[in-house]
């Protein structure tokens, strides 16, 4: 956050895939949908109408707010993947979120922080992702997508999630989809024992990328793109 599918540019290339799908979150660098609230219930469904449009068997990846959607969506529905991979294994029954997102949850407060954001220029916003630790090629683009559409959708994402925990946490044990964690050993928002917690209760595959952040997608593509190919090599 914030962020659109140009974060996956980088381990795309380095996968050498010809015709991924990179699904965009309504209102993140797109327009959002009529009646669409930007809840995290209304993204979960959201995100299961777009994994059941897609023929074939889907390999999912996801990251940060995608992790936690994934969660969500392969608890109640693991017929939608046939494998997944994902980053941000933090949640728990007693999840607790970050100083930002805190931040973002709180009225006044949080409005003053994306009004600081929006008001920059795209330059400044693309030098601001970089600043955070999202490679060049993707934070320049990337900044020229922040508008007030995603800074709202962000907002009310956030606002919605206050009790994500109890709400989205217990359902985690019905996850039966082969899954590989990503844990990038800098990532900021990354909690000490949560990947061999999350591996202890779904029985999944871990990886660590060292010295990665939470963008380890734009800075560490083809280490983590060997990871990813190893892991589907596995599943046959």
């Amino acid at each position: 956050m914030p962020e659109t599918s140009l974060v996956w540019g980088p381990i795309i290339d380095a996968l050498g895939l010809e015709d991924p799908i990179t699904l965009q979150l309504p209102g993140f660098g797109c327009d959002r949908l009529d009646g669409f609230d930007s809840t995290m219930d209304e993204y979960a469904d959201w995100l299961v109408a777009q994994l059941n449009a897609i023929n074939g068997p889907i390999h999912l990846v996801t990251h940060d707010w995608g992790a936690l959607l994934g969660l969500r969506v392969l608890a109640e529905h693991p017929q939608l993947a046939a494998s997944w991979v994902t980053d941000m294994g933090n949640l728990t029954d007693d999840f607790e979120w970050h100083d930002t997102a805190r931040i973002w949850q709180t009225p006044g407060d949080g409005e003053a922080f994306m009004e600081g954001i929006t008001g920059a220029s795209p330059a400044d916003r693309g030098a601001l992702l970089m600043s955070l630790g999202i490679g060049e090629a993707v934070a320049m683009p990337m900044g020229a997508q922040v508008d007030a559409t995603m800074s709202d959708s962000i907002l009310r994402l956030y606002r919605s999630a206050t009790e994500i925990g109890p709400a989205w946490g217990p359902g985690i044990d019905k996850i039966t989809v082969p899954t590989l964690v990503v844990e990038a050993t800098l990532d900021a928002y990354r909690r000490e024992g949560a990947t061999a917690e999350l591996a202890e209760r779904i029985g999944c595959e871990t990886v660590r990328l060292d010295d990665a952040g939470h963008w380890w997608m734009t800075t560490h593509a083809d280490v983590a793109a060997a990871a990813l190919n190893t892991f589907c090599a596995s599943l046959s």
